[in-house]
């Protein structure tokens, strides 16, 4: 089966836009949104608040790919369509052993709200999250 994988890049200096108020945009609809998406196996946002910078990997399945315009609010957001834009065919996957089960709720924008959350999760008497 052929996958693939593109990465789309904005430089910020001419937004309007922050990497805080594209981290509200995750949390508040495009991670439930992307998630909806036919044919794309993930997708992994990151940025550089400092140098103004903030994209995301896509891996797409290959076959039957729903247009990720149809969800994305990005460029209304921003103001302009990606600096930078790529696709290429995958080589090779590897997964590796990891300690986090599932992505949900993982990266920044969801470390930095539950930070600000005054009242977080109380643990259990293990020391563990409720």
């Amino acid at each position: 089966m052929s996958v693939y994988v593109s990465i789309v890049l904005w430089n910020l200096k001419n937004s309007k836009a922050t990497v805080e108020d594209l981290r509200e945009y995750l949390r508040d609809y495009a991670v439930d949104a992307f998630s909806t998406l036919k044919g794309m196996r993930m997708k992994t946002w990151f940025a550089d608040a400092e140098k103004g910078y903030w994209g995301a990997v896509y891996l797409w399945d290959g076959v039957n790919m729903q247009d990720p315009l149809s969800v994305s609010r990005a460029i209304e957001i921003i103001g302009y369509p990606p600096t930078s834009t790529s696709v290429f065919a995958v080589e090779a996957i590897a997964e590796g052993v990891s300690v986090i089960d599932s992505f949900a709720g993982v990266g920044r924008a969801f470390e930095e709200a539950s930070a600000a959350d005054p009242n977080p999760p109380a643990a259990d008497p293990a020391g563990e999250p409720a």
